[in-house]
């Protein structure tokens, strides 16, 4: 952001550095032409979202999610994010039943009913980057399963909605996630979680989704983060598969779940640019 936006809060900052709390980098404010250009990329991450609710069916190949992903971005005059980030080969990624994150589309995986996919959209719009994944049930979904997904995005919303400005901090955020994630006897994720976004894919701060309450970094108007939570229905354990190195699998081969949303910190509290 610009020099001149970072000093209307700069001071309040170092109030919060001289009581020993972690607070923002200047990097990590994001000015409000900064977030309205997040908030654009937004509406077409989110229509990709939408659109999906009436295509995914039974019968149809990750390969297919894919395919529409790149066509519905590019139609929009915009870039899917994931397509050659770091070496991954698709537009957008599908994790399937016990497939934690990061699952590759592939014409070879076809939906079947029960299935249970998140698809995890990233798009990139006049530079900007938003970014947020959202479940879908396939078809006749088990009781658990359902459960599961329904419990997911309560600690998603959960989190969301406990954001004060100047008051929350990351510690809380993971708290609040891992206490209603292990009240309905569910375990989360811990090697992954959210980030900051705007500016690029992937940037500062880390979101974890455990945490201790009055912990962390502050959270503080300008700041645009994702809170992201993978929720196992077993074990939090995960592994990598090493054949494509990017799958994650729950160890013990039970589902999985994740929600995302793209947030901005406003001094009003937290706006959702995508989700």
């Amino acid at each position: 952001m610009s020099k001149e936006a970072y000093k209307l809060i700069e001071s309040k900052i170092l109030e919060y550095k001289k009581n020993n709390i972690l607070v923002p980098t200047e990097e990590m404010i994001k000015s409000k032409e900064q977030i309205e250009g997040i908030k654009d990329a937004g509406i077409i991450n989110t229509g990709i979202l939408n659109e999906l609710e009436n295509i995914i069916h039974i019968g149809m190949t990750t390969q297919e999610i894919d395919d529409f992903v790149y066509k519905y971005t590019i139609d929009h005059n915009a870039i899917p994010a994931p397509l050659n980030y770091e070496g991954y080969p698709k537009s957008v990624c599908t994790s399937v039943n016990d497939v934690v994150c990061h699952g590759i589309p592939s014409s070879k995986v076809r939906l079947k009913d029960g299935d249970i996919i998140n698809v995890d959209v990233t798009t990139i719009y006049n530079g900007y980057y938003a970014d947020a994944s959202r479940m879908y049930l396939v078809g006749n979904v088990s009781n658990k399963a359902k459960r599961l997904v329904k419990v997911t995005k309560e600690c998603l919303d959960k989190a969301v909605n406990s954001i004060v400005p100047w008051e929350t901090r990351l510690g809380d955020i993971g708290y609040i996630i891992n206490n209603h994630a292990t009240k309905n006897g569910y375990k989360v994720v811990r090697e992954i979680g959210g980030h900051g976004v705007g500016l690029n894919m992937h940037e500062d701060p880390f979101v974890f989704h455990i945490g201790k309450p009055h912990t962390g970094m502050l959270l503080v108007p300008g700041m645009v983060i994702t809170i992201e939570p993978m929720i196992n229905e077993g074990t939090n354990r995960v592994f990598l598969d090493y054949d494509d190195e990017w799958t994650i699998y729950t160890a013990d081969g039970k589902l999985s779940a994740q929600w995302e949303y793209t947030i901005a910190i406003t001094e009003e509290g937290p706006i959702i640019l995508t989700h």
